[in-house]
C-alpha cells in the first residue's frame, strides 16, 4: 500500500519497501542457486546481502569463496572464520565478521559470511534459506541424473523379441509383397533412429506419437492386420515436451503382455488432450488384462521380471521429472483390457524438447 511506513530487513537497521519485497528476494534467491553453490555469482551474493542489510557478503564452498558482494572490513580474514565454522559446524561472530554453515542434506556444504551490525539470529536463519535454495537445486540434479539413468536403461532392454519379429516380418514380404516390404523397412529405420536418438532428454507429444505410430504399423504386419490401431490427438497438445521414450514402451507393454495372449482380432487406442494445465495420454488395448494388484506391483518393480519393465521404467522417470504425483494411473482387470494414463503438467521449467 502506498504512504505505508517501509518495515525492516531481516538485518539490524536495515529499510525494506514491506514483507512482500522480502519474500520476492527469498524466492528468487531459488533462480540464482540454481546451479548450486558451484553456480552462485555476485546476483546471489547481493541478494542474500539485501536480504540481511549487511555491508558485505561472502558466500564460501567446501574449497573456497564462490560469491562475494560488498568491501569486506579492511585486516578482516574470512577465510580463517570460514575455516572455524568448518571445524565447529556452527555459527560464529568475530567481529567485524559473522559466519554461519549452511548445511544441506544434514551434510556440510558451505559458509555464510556477512559484515555489518548483525545477530547470529538473523545469520543463521538466512543462511538456512540459502541451504533450503541449495537442496532444491541438488534435488532438481538428481532427478534429472535419474532420469537420464532410466532413460539409458529402458533403450538397452528394447525388446530383442520385437526386433528379431519386425525383421522377420519384413523377410517374408520381400517376395510377396516387396512394396510392403520397403516400406516397412523404412518404418523400422525410423524406429530404431528414433529410440537411440541422442538429441535430448525430451521430445514433443507429436514426435512420440510419430515413433508410437511407426511401432504400430510394424506391429500390425506381424498380426497379419489382426491389429486394430486408433489415434486421437488434441492438435494443442502436440507440441507438449514430456520425457523421451513414454508413449511407445506403454503401447509396447500392451502390445506384448494384452494382445500377443488374445486370440482374434485385438485394438488398440492411443489418445491425448488437455485438462486445463494438464497433458492427458491415455493408451488402452481390449486385451487379457491384469489383476489390480499385479499391475501395482508391476509399477512399484516388485512385479514377475518378464512383466511390464517399460511400465516401471516410464513410471520411475515421470515421477522423477515432475514429481510423485504425476506417475503412470493403470485402470485394469483380467479378461478386460487395460488403460495407462499419463497426466503431465503442459509446461514446465526445464522441460523443452531439443
Amino acid at each position: 500500500m502506498r504512504g505505508k511506513s517501509p518495515g525492516k530487513l531481516l538485518g539490524k537497521g536495515a529499510e525494506l519497501p514491506g514483507t512482500i519485497a522480502v519474500l520476492r528476494e527469498a524466492r528468487l534467491l531459488g533462480g540464482d542457486l540454481r546451479d548450486g553453490l558451484r553456480g552462485a555469482g555476485p546476483v546471489a551474493a547481493r541478494r542474500v546481502r539485501r536480504l540481511l542489510g549487511a555491508d558485505a557478503v561472502l558466500l564460501a564452498g567446501l574449497d573456497g569463496p564462490v560469491a562475494r558482494h560488498g568491501t569486506l572490513p579492511a585486516g578482516s580474514d574470512p577465510q580463517a572464520l570460514v575455516a572455524e565454522v568448518f571445524e565447529h559446524g556452527a555459527a560464529l561472530r568475530r567481529p567485524p565478521l559473522c559466519a554461519a554453515p549452511l548445511i544441506v542434506a544434514d551434510d556440510l556444504a558451505g559458509c555464510l559470511v556477512a559484515a555489518g551490525d548483525l545477530g547470529e539470529e538473523e545469520l543463521s536463519e538466512v543462511a538456512r534459506l540459502v541451504a533450503e535454495r541449495l537442496d532444491h537445486a541438488e534435488l532438481r540434479t538428481a532427478r534429472t541424473r535419474i532420469a537420464a539413468a532410466d532413460l539409458r536403461t529402458l533403450r538397452a532392454q528394447i525388446s530383442p523379441h520385437f526386433l528379431h519379429n519386425a525383421l522377420a516380418v519384413i523377410a517374408a514380404h520381400i517376395r510377396t509383397d516387396p512394396g510392403r516390404a520397403r516400406g516397412l523397412l523404412t518404418d523400422f529405420a525410423d524406429y530404431l533412429r528414433y529410440s537411440f536418438s541422442t538429441k535430448g532428454d525430451y521430445a514433443t507429444v507429436a514426435a512420440e506419437l510419430q515413433a508410437t505410430q511407426t511401432y504400430l504399423e510394424l506391429q500390425r504386419a506381424r498380426f497379419d492386420d489382426r491389429l486394430e490401431i486408433t489415434v486421437r490427438m488434441a492438435p494443442e497438445i502436440l507440441p507438449v515436451a514430456l520425457p523421451f521414450l513414454v508413449v511407445q514402451p506403454i503401447v509396447e507393454n500392451a502390445v506384448r503382455h494384452g494382445l500377443e495372449r488374445k486370440a482374434g482380432r485385438g485394438h488398440i487406442s492411443v489418445s491425448g488432450f488437455g485438462e486445463g494445465p494438464l497433458c492427458v495420454i491415455e493408451i488402452e488395448d481390449d486385451g487379457v488384462g491384469m489383476e489390480p494388484d499385479l499391475a501395482r506391483a508391476v509399477l512399484a518393480g516388485t512385479g514377475p521380471p518378464a512383466k511390464g519393465v517399460g511400465l516401471a521404467n516410464v513410471d520411475q522417470r515421470l515421477r522423477a521429472v515432475y514429481g510423485p504425483e504425476h506417475g503412470l494411473l493403470i485402470e485394469t482387470a483380467p479378461d478386460s483390457g487395460t488403460k495407462v494414463i499419463i497426466r503431465v503438467p503442459r509446461f514446465m521449467r526445464g522441460v523443452v524438447s531439443q
